[in-house]
C-alpha cells in the first residue's frame, strides 16, 4: 500500500502540482472505489480540501456526467478521475476546463499500471515527450516499417503535434495518467499501406496473433488476422466509415510503461508506434466518429520527412 500511496502521491504532486490552499477532486466508480481511496487518502496530506465522489458507472467511454457532477467539476482547483471508463471526452471534462480546473484521467487504471507508471521521473518524461512533439510538428511526411511486414506513409501537413506529458499545471489543462505520447493527426485520405499491429489494440487487449490491417486513401480497406481481427472487423462495421478513418499516429515515451493490454498504458510504452482509427476531431483533425481505437506496433523504424529517427524500437534522435 506504501508504494500505491506514493504513486498517488506523484500524480497529485508532480503531475498537477496541487498546493496546500487549491480544492481536490477525486472522482470515482464502484470498479475504482478501492484506488480512489488511495488517491483520496494521498489527497488528504496535499490539499487544503480534497472530496472523494463516486458515480454510477458509465456504460461507454466518454457517456456524459450527470450534471450536478458537472457543477462540482468547475468549481475545484484539480480533479483526478480514475473511474473504469473515461471521461476525457465529455463534455463536463471539457466545462471544467474551460472553468480553470486541471484535470487528470485514468480509465480503467489498476494498481500494476500505478506502480510500473506512476513512478516515472515525469519532468524527464515531458522534456523527451516534447521534443519528440516538436519534430512531428515540423515534418511534412512519416513512414514506418517493421521487419515483419508494416510499411505505411503518412502525409501530416502542416498539422502541430501534441505532447501527452503528464505535467497538468496550468489553468485548464488536461492529460490522461500515466502519461507519455507525441502524437499528431495525419492528413485526412492520405496514408497509404500496410500496418501489423503486433502489441495490443484497444477494445481487443493484448494480441496473441498479429491484426494486418490494409489503409487505402486513409482508410481501412481491409483486416485479417485470427479471431481478434475478426472482432476487430465487428468493431469497425459497428462504426461505420467513419471509424476506419486513420486519426493518429503517436509515439511512446514512457520508460516504465510495459504492454499490458490496457491501452491506456500501451500507447505510452517507450520504443513503440502506435495508430489510431476513428476520431480525430479531438487531437486536431476533421473525422467524428463515436470511436478511437488505438494499435500498438513493437520494434518499429520511423522515418521522419526521410531522417531516420527510430530504429527497431530505439530513439535515435531524442
Amino acid at each position: 500500500m506504501d508504494e500505491i500511496l506514493k504513486a498517488c502521491e506523484t500524480a497529485i504532486t508532480q503531475c498537477l502540482g496541487v498546493t496546500k490552499d487549491e480544492t481536490l477532486l477525486i472522482i470515482a466508480d464502484e470498479p475504482s472505489r478501492k484506488i480512489a481511496y488511495v488517491f483520496f487518502e494521498a489527497g488528504r496530506k496535499r490539499a487544503k480540501e480534497t472530496i472523494l465522489l463516486e458515480i454510477i458507472p458509465r456504460e461507454i467511454h466518454g457517456a456524459e456526467l450527470p450534471s450536478a457532477v458537472m457543477h462540482i467539476m468547475t468549481k475545484v482547483n484539480a480533479i483526478i478521475a480514475p473511474t473504469s471508463k473515461s471521461i476525457s471526452h465529455t463534455r463536463a471534462r471539457m466545462e471544467a476546463c474551460l472553468s480553470g480546473t486541471r484535470i487528470a484521467s485514468l480509465p480503467g487504471v489498476t494498481e500494476d499500471i500505478l506502480l510500473r507508471c506512476m513512478l516515472a521521473d515525469y519532468n524527464k518524461i515531458a522534456v523527451r515527450t516534447q521534443k519528440l512533439a516538436n519534430i512531428l510538428s515540423k515534418a511534412k511526411k512519416a513512414r514506418i516499417e517493421t521487419e515483419n511486414g508494416t510499411d505505411v506513409s503518412f502525409n501530416l501537413g502542416n498539422r502541430g503535434a501534441r505532447a501527452d506529458t503528464g505535467i497538468i499545471q496550468k489553468p485548464g489543462s488536461f492529460s490522461n495518467l500515466p502519461a507519455g505520447e507525441a502524437y499528431i493527426a495525419p492528413i485526412e485520405g492520405k496514408t497509404e499501406g500496410i500496418i501489423i499491429f503486433d502489441g495490443s489494440f484497444g477494445g481487443i487487449g493484448t494480441l496473441e496473433e498479429p491484426i494486418k490491417i490494409e489503409i487505402k486513401e486513409g482508410y481501412v480497406s481491409s483486416v485479417s488476422g485470427g479471431k481478434e481481427a475478426e472482432k476487430l472487423k465487428e468493431i469497425f462495421e459497428k462504426a461505420g466509415e467513419s471509424g476506419k478513418n486513420v486519426a493518429e499516429l503517436g509515439m511512446g515515451t514512457n520508460e516504465k510503461a510495459e504492454i499490458s493490454g490496457n491501452i491506456l498504458e500501451d500507447e505510452k510504452v517507450m520504443g513503440t508506434l502506435h495508430v489510431a482509427f476513428g476520431d480525430s476531431s479531438t487531437i486536431g483533425g476533421l473525422i467524428e466518429s463515436s470511436i478511437h481505437l488505438d494499435g500498438i506496433i513493437k520494434s518499429p523504424t520511423l522515418y521522419i520527412d526521410d531522417i531516420k529517427i527510430m530504429e527497431k524500437g530505439r530513439l535515435l534522435k531524442v
